[in-house]
């Protein structure tokens, strides 16, 4: 048994290696090495086994070395006995189904033992869990509520130890202890303590690094050749003619030169970057830099420079800020959107990220920045599902209710690139939360990026980069240089953040809710091609790959020149009563939620469905959600490298793609499970986020929809703002890409105010009525056989999507 010290930290993968020579052509798979990779940038990697504490350091390395050599002998004999096993079989005169089939379960019991014998003892269970935090180690600080201001604030620190490093948001503090471990896999219990039995601390947390992710990626590419647009002389920037994505015209582009020409250029708003730093002196920024708006979290004193490396890890940051602010007309490297806007720093992510580090970042002097932009978010692997802790929801909570003087902070936040991995962005926190404008990216093509995710929370989308070939995004870079090699979702954030700052100068009263509202009002399709492409209740387009579309930079200032504040947000709620239903593998459930008394909501901006959900493997399910006006909207799409048991625990599933409609009528839940295990739902409830009156004085007083004229068009390269089509009959619905079958059983269930009790059907005639199911007893080989050739039909649908 390995030592209850071994070092789990969050930037530590454990992986198993086998040699190259390895085959399975007759030849045992032995592994053959333990590899601990360190990510963390200022770390080299270490040897196979590390410790946290150096006492007994030489029997814990003495524990180890033999758990590791007593688990190879153990995997040397298993695979052996598999392997004379396997040639018992196979070298007789055997059918080819027979010989797969032996071929299979042995090599499924290889992997089964391999993973019980040599990781599980080392691992602690918490590390098959992805709930926030749960992977992180301990770091030496503290979050703490102190209600008696900043003086008490300072007595309790000086008094148990602690360095105060400051406030995270009213009341809550960043205490840091010189005595604690700076990575620790358990709690310090003693330090803790103290803090709980003081009664000038309401609470008191000690903090867990989490992984955090930039949202770009490295990737070779040739540009094409320079743009041949009319504005291509606009600007003595050298960069400027590459910058393709705001000068081709033509419709084509982010609509921003117009924009200018009407004497906007962000002047009086203040936009920071939330990353790794700013390189604050690079001479296309020093002129907008702006030192208030600008902090290092990390090292914890007012200069954002970033960390240099041999690498140049850390110029995210600095590439970010480029886009949103870098100066006009310099005769330097390029232009920002916003290129009259002041722009800051926050050093946050080079180093251990806490919440307590997101929340103050989140909460930097709210009142002199406008604008957070952030283009980093959990690990876009397909199989995390985590956001915003305690603290930074409290932060996001105290931005939009009392930033900007009311008027509440705007938070830009990258969609995530995790579209190769068949990732999608409602399972993170920040791009599904209500509080964020979230933002997907196009190429230049029009076409949706290999990186991009689809899901229903993402509101618009701007230009970044593509595949091999298609052009990148042109920005600021460290060492006083240039890049026109700026990629993924992490581009798309900062060109809508210097969208967003450009809004903000043609009407400074705008409320956080009223950016959002003019962004669904004024994008377009543009060029962008997506099967997914609908209309929703009320006629606007939609998609879940591009939102409601490209951000039109003029459209939107033009709209803000005249925009009156949105009514006051309203909150309803509706609980479905109390359900304990089995989703059994290749089947689906529907369940039905009646809304009458939302009478504080009838125009609908964000949708959330809190679902509490069990499995055994949670990359298995969809979940899809209708309205009462027949938007279908998916909610969770089938994850592959999702084999996590947690499920979700009242995870907010958020959709704005019924904007605009009302929440009144029959709501549908269908959840799908593709999976060979059970899922149970436990628990799932809707909240509606909208005004009880039109957003606008001149919008008609309700929008009207006919049920029986619902249509399916979809737009490919549509052009035009998504105004608002007040015509009844345009309700879409969309088409699921994924070609679901047809004859998968069907386990249906309504629950209403008014419930229909009684047993579920587990599958219907073609005029609705159950029909009693029909259980054939294939037998394990039959029952084998099924499984895996619908798991060739799976993978080939999903190999369909990808090409």
């Amino acid at each position: 048994m390995c030592s209850k010290k071994y070092n789990e930290t969050l930037n530590d993968e454990v992986r198993w290696t086998r040699s190259k020579t390895d085959n399975f052509n007759g030849a045992q798979p032995t592994v053959t090495s333990i590899i601990v990779k360190r990510q963390n940038r200022h770390q080299s990697p270490s040897s196979s086994c590390s410790f946290v504490d150096n006492d007994d350091s030489a029997m814990q390395k003495s524990n180890c070395k033999n758990f590791i050599s007593a688990s190879s002998n153990k995997k040397e004999w298993l695979s052996s006995s598999l392997q004379h096993l396997l040639l018992r079989n196979i070298n007789k005169n055997k059918s080819i189904l027979y010989q797969f089939i032996v071929l299979y379960l042995v090599l499924n019991i290889i992997c089964n033992n391999l993973l019980l014998t040599t990781l599980l003892p080392c691992v602690r269970a918490d590390e098959f869990m992805d709930a926030p935090g749960a992977r992180g180690h301990y770091t030496p600080t503290w979050a703490v509520h102190i209600p008696g201001g900043d003086h008490v604030a300072q007595q309790v620190a000086d008094d148990h130890g602690y360095v105060l490093l400051g406030k995270i948001i009213d009341e809550h503090y960043h205490f840091h202890h010189h005595a604690v471990s700076k990575r620790s896999i358990s709690p310090s219990s003693h330090h803790q303590s103290h803090l709980d039995t003081d009664d000038r601390v309401r609470w008191s947390q000690q903090q867990r690094a989490k992984s955090r992710q930039k949202r770009d990626y490295v990737k070779p590419n040739r540009q094409s050749s320079l743009s041949s647009s009319r504005y291509t002389n606009l600007l003595n920037d050298p960069k400027w003619p590459l910058m393709w994505y705001l000068n081709r015209g033509s419709g084509l582009d982010m609509n921003v030169i117009p924009a200018w020409k009407e004497g906007i250029t962000g002047r009086g708003v203040v936009v920071t970057i939330l990353d790794d730093g700013l390189e604050s002196d690079h001479p296309d920024l020093i002129a907008n830099y702006d030192p208030k708006a600008s902090y290092d979290v990390n090292s914890h004193d007012d200069d954002p420079t970033p960390h240099y490396d041999m690498t140049d890890s850390n110029r995210h940051g600095t590439r970010c800020a480029g886009e949103v602010a870098a100066t006009a007309n310099n005769s330097e490297c390029a232009v920002g959107i916003a290129f009259g806007a002041r722009v800051g720093g926050v050093r946050m992510l080079d180093g251990d990220v806490t919440d307590a580090v997101e929340a103050r970042s989140l909460s930097l002097n709210p009142q002199h920045i406008d604008i957070y932009s952030a283009s980093w978010g959990p690990d876009d692997d397909g199989k995390t599902v985590d956001g915003p802790g305690e603290m930074a929801t409290r932060a996001f909570i105290e931005g939009v209710t009392k930033g900007r003087n009311g008027k509440g902070s705007i938070f830009i936040w990258a969609s995530g690139n995790g579209g190769r991995e068949h990732d999608n962005c409602n399972c993170d926190g920040y791009t599904n939360s209500i509080w964020t404008l979230s933002i997907s990216s196009a190429t230049e093509e029009g076409s949706v990026p290999w990186y991009s995710e689809m899901c229903s929370s993402t509101l618009a989308t701007t230009y970044s980069s593509g595949g091999q070939g298609e052009k990148q995004v042109v920005t600021t870079d460290l060492h006083h240089s240039c890049t026109a090699s700026h990629t993924g979702t992490s581009a798309s954030a900062p060109l809508a953040a210097g969208i967003a700052a450009l809004v903000l100068e043609a009407n400074s009263n705008l409320t956080w809710r009223d950016l959002q509202h003019i962004v669904v009002r004024t994008a377009k399709p543009g060029n962008l091609k997506d099967p997914t492409w609908s209309k929703n209740g009320v006629g606007r387009r939609v998609s879940h790959s591009f939102g409601y579309g490209l951000m039109d930079a003029v459209a939107m200032v033009r709209l803000a020149r005249t925009w009156k504040t949105v009514p006051d947000q309203q909150r309803c709620e509706i609980n479905a009563p109390h359900l304990d239903k089995q989703i059994p593998p290749k089947s689906r459930l529907k369940l039905q939620l009646t809304v009458q008394h939302c009478k504080g909501v009838n125009f609908l901006e964000h949708v959330q469905a809190k679902i509490s959900l069990t499995s055994q493997r949670r990359g298995d399910i969809q979940i899809y959600l209708t309205s009462p006006a027949g938007t279908k909207v998916t909610l969770l799409t089938s994850r592959s490298h999702d084999v996590s048991r947690a499920g979700f625990n009242n995870w907010p599933f958020m959709s704005v793609h019924t904007w605009g409609e009302a929440p009144h009528g029959h709501w549908q839940l269908e959840i799908y499970n593709e999976g060979r295990y059970m899922a149970q739902i436990t628990q799932w409830e809707l909240v509606f986020y909208g005004t009880e009156n039109p957003p606008q004085p001149d919008d008609p007083p309700r929008y009207g929809f006919d049920k029986s004229g619902l249509d399916s068009d979809t737009y490919d390269g549509e052009m035009g703002q998504n105004v608002l089509e007040f015509e009844p009959g345009t309700a879409g619905q969309w088409r699921d890409i994924q070609n679901v079958d047809n004859n998968r059983i069907d386990v249906s269930q309504r629950t209403a105010s008014n419930d229909l009790t009684g047993s579920a059907c587990r599958s219907f005639s073609g005029d609705s009525k159950c029909i009693a199911p029909r259980i054939r007893n294939q037998g394990f080989l039959g029952g084998l056989w099924t499984y895996m050739t619908t798991l060739w039909r799976r993978n080939a649908r999903l190999r369909t999507r990808t090409d």
